[in-house]
């Protein structure tokens, strides 16, 4: 596409003066999957598709075409059927390929040669690597101990695992049987676990003895211990081991080793059961921080397609690239991040602290294994740039040709970081969708200039768009509303878990405008075609009526060096709301008279005077949900003195004690 293919590569000091920190020159962009896609589509239609703009308008007008050809250029295992798309016109309602044939594990065991498919790493820095055919091999045994355990299509299987080789394997294998798989890091606490597997009441249970982080070695067994017997319909329960070489098992109920589990089996040829595309594949959570988290099922053929999708012409992921994404088994990346294997890549799998033993780690691992996209939270990044570390200065980054930012907005700043701390002619996108969709709404692509603070576009096939509160369309460069979806895609859910009238689902995107998908985030759409995220819109704040984004004061806040990141609630105050704001320091830093001045001042500069805290207030920790979100949700709750109805869901509860009761919120 040569509507952006001349421009060259710019660095982040460009930005102040109006132009990208980042475009793809000619020849990057012609090299490009999405480009070869792009002249298919010009081939099919007749049409001129000049650049991304171009591309992504004939993908939301031809929805069914759109989908029809990622699956050919894509090379979907399967049966298509005859049908593209039914009641297209339908959310919830419409049907993609309504008669195909799939299975999504088949697609990702293409691959079955000598070729590296994962190389793990712990914080121990044990390494260890398997092969397309190991892979393959191992899924094999595992779906033959699956189906002699009583598992079959439509069965559950719950993992409570680290982000490790073993817990893709055992997701592909629960794949091959049309059985329906749903996992949670083992840093979930026990009414964590029963709140989510209790729903979906599993058939057979994985487990992992234990897990290292931050230096320590952490058990698990005992949470095991007590969730087992709680598991109605359970059959089999299989520990993993990781920390001990042999694990004790006394106390427990069918539950045996995982070599146990597999050793009566040899590796065969896999007898996959093609289901239909909306068939079960995945049930995730939503983050529960209001509440028992929602079950969301997601699909073999949307989740599949979607993927392709994203990491092929969106990130432009090939063969035998190198994959990382730093996270858990309890957010959505892992999800997206083990679809990798569909585009004959190589994922790299680490588990721990990402600081631990120091904030090289990594950078250390990913560099040695020549890693080409480096996927990763705006909260890490934010946190490299806090501790002053640049691998620019320690690293040969020749390979990385793409950095993946998400978990919450990734503000200007740490856009210029990453090209002056990382690498200078890096693709940096800026990702956001979510578990509610397994994917993005709004990502990069490697045709189009990267500019400061934006997210590049809309996804190929998402009809993204920003509503005011009547519904009607925000134009760019107008202000902020809700980001919508217009147009149905494939990826949708299924529904809910135990929503068989379909009401749950309905009421939580499509009852706020009839007929489209309203997510929750406050978004803006910009003059270059790109987007804004301004944080959820249930946590914009609203004094004196004007909403506002948390996401701008904290990208103000953020530039007062004493402050290491901070939380902006709603406080309902003399009938209106007034904005406070927590701040937690750097080590060895206070919260002065003077610290608080240059922050109002930065705000009100920055963003203007209605974005200027009522109060701050130092805070020693910030709650967060287990995927590294702040939870200015929460926080509200508890300076109201309400509920907080989901403590499991945050991966440190106790830091809400700091909210309470506060004398400074009193007056």
């Amino acid at each position: 596409m040569s509507g952006h293919a001349s421009m060259k590569t710019q660095t982040s000091s460009d930005s102040l003066s109006g132009q990208p920190l980042w475009a793809p020159t000619k020849t990057q962009a012609e090299g490009t999957q999405i480009f070869q896609f792009a002249r298919e589509i010009e081939r099919r239609t007749g049409q001129t598709l000049p650049d991304y703009q171009s591309l992504w308008r004939w993908s939301i007008e031809n929805t069914g075409a759109f989908w029809d050809a990622v699956w050919d250029t894509c090379g979907v295992i399967g049966d298509k059927g005859t049908i593209q798309l039914q009641d297209g016109d339908q959310m919830p309602g419409a049907q993609f390929f309504p008669v195909a044939r799939l299975n999504f594990a088949e697609n990702l065991l293409r691959r079955r040669d000598d070729g590296i498919a994962m190389i793990f790493r712990d914080e121990k820095e044990d390494e260890r690597s398997l092969t397309f055919a190991d892979v393959y091999e191992q899924v094999s045994r595992w779906s033959q101990a699956l189906r002699a355990a009583g598992v079959t299509s439509g069965d559950r299987v719950a993992a409570f695992m680290p982000n490790m080789p073993e817990t893709m394997i055992a997701m592909l294998a629960t794949a091959t049987l049309g059985a329906i798989w749903s996992s949670a890091s083992p840093d979930f606490g026990t009414q964590g676990l029963l709140d989510r597997f209790g729903q979906v009441e599993p058939t057979v249970f994985v487990a992992v003895d234990g897990y290292f982080y931050n230096g320590k070695t952490i058990d698990c067994l005992s949470k095991v211990r007590e969730v087992q017997p709680q598991l109605r319909g359970l059959k089999k329960t299989v520990i993993v081991p990781f920390t001990h070489s042999r694990p004790d098992l006394s106390g427990f109920v069918d539950t045996v080793t995982l070599g146990d589990f597999i050793a009566p089996y040899a590796a065969s040829e896999i007898a996959f059961n093609r289901v239909a595309f909306n068939h079960p594949l995945f049930i995730m959570f939503s983050s529960g921080t209001t509440g028992i988290p929602k079950c969301i099922v997601h699909g073999h053929g949307g989740t599949l397609l979607q993927h392709l999708k994203e990491h092929r012409l969106q990130c432009d992921i090939r063969r035998d690239d190198r994959v990382f994404y730093f996270t858990t088994c309890g957010w959505m990346m892992w999800n997206w991040l083990v679809s990798a294997l569909a585009s004959e890549a190589t994922l790299l799998l680490f588990d721990g602290s990402p600081f631990y033993p120091n904030g090289r780690v990594l950078w250390d691992f990913t560099t040695t294994h020549h890693c080409t996209l480096f996927g990763t939270a705006a909260k890490y990044i934010d946190a490299l740039k806090a501790n002053n570390i640049r691998p620019i200065d320690q690293y040969d980054l020749t390979d990385l040709r793409t950095v993946t930012s998400t978990g919450s907005p990734l503000v200007h700043e740490s856009f210029d970081f990453v090209y002056s701390a990382i690498k200078k002619d890096v693709h940096l996108a800026s990702i956001s969708g979510g578990t509610d969709i397994v994917s993005c709404f709004v990502l990069g692509n490697p045709l189009s200039p990267v500019w400061r603070g934006e997210i590049q576009g809309a996804g190929l096939g998402m009809a993204v768009d920003a509503f005011d509160d009547d519904g009607q369309p925000i134009p760019a460069g107008a202000g902020s509303g809700e980001l919508v979806c217009t147009k149905p895609f494939p990826s949708m859910p299924v529904g809910f878990w135990n929503d068989d009238d379909g009401a749950k689902y309905k009421k939580a995107y499509f009852e706020r405008f009839d007929n489209v998908w309203c997510h929750g985030d406050w978004i803006e759409r910009t003059v270059h075609g790109g987007f804004i995220i301004h944080g959820r819109s249930d946590a914009t704040l609203n004094p004196g009526g004007v909403r506002i984004g948390t996401a701008e004061i904290y990208r103000q806040v953020e530039q007062i060096p004493e402050v290491f990141e901070s939380i902006a609630v709603g406080q309902d105050w003399d009938n209106d709301v007034r904005v406070i704001l927590f701040v937690r320091m750097k080590e060895g830093q206070t919260l002065t008279d003077d610290v608080k001045d240059r922050i109002k001042k930065q705000i009100r500069i920055g963003a203007s005077p209605r974005h200027v805290p009522a109060k701050i207030i130092q805070v020693t920790d910030i709650p967060r949900t287990k995927s590294n979100k702040i939870v200015e949700l929460a926080v509200r709750e508890v300076i109201h003195n309400r509920p907080v109805k989901n403590v499991e869901a945050l991966a440190n509860p106790e830091a809400l004690a700091l909210y309470k009761d506060l004398a400074e919120l009193q007056n």
